[in-house]
């Protein structure tokens, strides 16, 4: 029996698989690496653009913890031993460019500008849910159990901003911004 160059977590054998569903793999987490890192840096113009102070801190607490995001990725190319690269992803350039007509299109210090802010975050948290949904999952089908338990780390993080984003909006933003 062959063994693992990484301590029995099921990770390819020194970088040997090189079938077409481990490519496909690695391919969709070059995709959500380019993800993470464009979304750290919209982070904090969404933060800026926020009137509330909760959401604000909401959109600095993602930031945090999308840099956490992207280092636990990195762990995830090394265990594949891969290289940690990224390939362009056109959903979340997409989303970012919404959250940013968003921006433009609502009033500075509007609460509907808020409730804008957080529709578009709450759909690159979906986006990210479903991405890492999946990619748990297709790790688990290919026996990578570390790399299973990271990804899913990373995607209960993801539910918890999507709860904590619905909870901001329905603690007073949509209320304000429909009075407005």
């Amino acid at each position: 029996m062959a063994t693992s160059n990484n301590k029995g977590n099921n990770s390819p054998k020194n970088g040997t698989d090189n079938s077409g569903f481990h490519e496909f793999f690695v391919e969709e987490l070059k995709d959500i690496y380019w993800a993470e890192q464009h979304l750290v840096k919209s982070l904090p113009k969404l933060q800026k653009a926020s009137t509330s102070p909760e959401l604000a801190s909401a959109f600095e607490k993602h930031t945090q913890e999308t840099n956490t995001h992207i280092t636990t990725l990195e762990q995830v190319f090394e265990l594949l031993d891969e290289k940690a690269q990224a390939h362009k992803c056109d959903a979340m350039e997409g989303l970012l460019e919404e959250a940013n007509s968003i921006i433009k299109d609502t009033d500075k210090d509007t609460f509907i500008r808020d409730a804008g802010l957080i529709l578009a975050a709450q759909k690159v948290e979906h986006y990210e849910i479903a991405t890492y949904g999946t990619l748990t999952v297709l790790a688990k089908t290919k026996g990578y159990k570390e790399v299973s338990d990271l990804l899913q780390r990373i995607l209960d993080n993801e539910k918890d901003t999507d709860v904590a984003l619905t909870q901001i909006a329905e603690s007073h933003i949509n209320e304000r911004a429909a009075e407005e």
